[in-house]
């Protein structure tokens, strides 16, 4: 009997054990795939856009994010600017916090960098609220609402770790301060989950030109709640002794870390591996001197200033992506016939892409000319069968 009791013990144990170094491995895995991935987004939000702003090509700023450059538009512009440069350090900087052995070894170093993490991650929410609310974003009013409540967590997760940290409370201080760090980091989960639906999914549950629908609101929600979800069935683990308790969250994380890879696979190569390559692509974009041209003399002497500059590769980059981001940028200014003429000048000089036929698809549609969009749409799709946008769109016109 005795020899029983001592054998289930030395069992129990055993399972405590293993539990508990479980949800230590689970932990580091999950803590190392978010500082790589957040250093990576970090060095790609930095060099894409310093180094256009260095070299004084804000109209690129216009490529990845909406209205990012507007010239009639100062203080917008200067918030896009605090909302870039925020977002580069809070990505470089946030995860040192997490840092046991910065925490130990120096503690100065720790203080001051959540100081300026905490006002970097407020400000850079506040800019946010403006670009959402006042600026305009794509997305719509539910979208936007989830924003909203995600720049409210940040205030209240902030506050709260700083009350702590000034009563030396450091133990309920990590805790708001590792709630922080993931409402803070929610646009980084929002990425990776966006482009894992892609991959997965393709543009399947929202519409791609409105950037509206189920997925991408149930995703503006779960970019925070997720996460916090998750981290307090990390707590729960922590709290309360059990090893099925521990082992469990530790595959909840491994099964998350997992996924966060495949995520930051996608998103790598479909969208900050281009704009990385764009940041140090030492050739002049076409797009500010022909919005130049465009706006003092209209839009065919541009058409032809962009057939000479293709004349001159070393200097200019006269890619697909440049004029496609020019075109963007005058229809979301509502200038219909002049990004319609810029994308025609795009569907001349690479016909045999499926992306400048939906580009030009899509302003037809925005101009009311139901024709010619289902005919530039159902090109895409002929020339990229797996083009979900342009079959969601044919779909959408031809019910009209």
């Amino acid at each position: 009997m005795g020899t029983a009791v001592l054998d289930n013990r030395a069992v129990g144990f055993e399972l405590t054990s293993f539990a508990n170094k479980a949800l230590k491995a689970a932990t580091s895995f999950w803590f190392v795939v978010v500082v790589l991935g957040q250093l990576a987004l970090g060095f790609t939000v930095a060099s894409f856009y310093g180094l256009s702003a260095a070299r004084g090509n804000m109209q690129a700023w216009g490529k990845f994010i909406s209205h990012g450059y507007v010239a009639s538009d100062k203080m917008g512009n200067l918030a896009v600017a605090m909302h870039v440069f925020a977002a580069a350090i809070i990505m470089l900087s946030g995860a040192s916090q997490l840092v046991p052995r910065i925490r130990s070894r120096f503690p100065a170093f720790h203080r001051w960098n959540g100081r300026i993490y905490m006002a970097t991650a407020v400000a850079l929410s506040v800019a946010g609220l403006y670009l959402t609310w006042i600026r305009g974003s794509v997305g719509g009013v539910t979208v936007h609402m989830a924003s909203t409540v995600n720049a409210a967590l940040i205030f209240l997760c902030g506050a709260m770790a700083l009350r702590y940290a000034l009563a030396r409370d450091f133990a309920t201080h990590r805790r708001w301060s590792l709630r922080f760090f993931l409402v803070v980091s929610a646009s980084w989960f929002f990425r990776i989950m966006f482009f894992l639906w892609l991959v997965a999914f393709g543009q399947v549950g929202f519409d791609p030109i409105t950037f509206t629908g189920p997925v991408l609101t149930s995703m503006s929600y779960g970019q925070f709640l997720l996460p916090l979800a998750l981290l307090e069935v990390y707590f729960w683990a922590q709290d309360r002794p059990g090893a099925w308790r521990r082992m469990t969250a530790a595959g909840m994380l491994f099964a998350v870390s997992l996924l966060m890879i495949a995520g930051l696979f996608a998103v790598g190569a479909a969208a900050w591996a281009p704009e990385v390559k764009a940041a140090f692509d030492p050739r002049k974009s076409v797009i500010e001197p022909l919005a130049a041209t465009i706006a003092a003399q209209g839009v065919e002497p541009a058409v032809q200033q962009y057939k000479q500059l293709r004349a001159q590769p070393a200097v200019y980059n006269t890619d697909e992506a440049e004029l496609n981001a020019l075109g963007y940028q005058l229809l979301r200014n509502k200038e219909y016939a002049k990004a319609i003429r810029i994308f025609q000048l795009n569907v001349e000089t690479y016909p045999q892409s499926s992306n400048v036929y939906d580009s030009l698809g899509e302003a037809y549609a925005d101009d009311g000319n139901k024709p010619l969009a289902i005919v530039n749409y159902q090109k895409s799709l002929d020339l990229n069968p797996k083009n979900g946008g342009a079959v969601t769109m044919l779909k959408k016109l031809r019910a009209q």
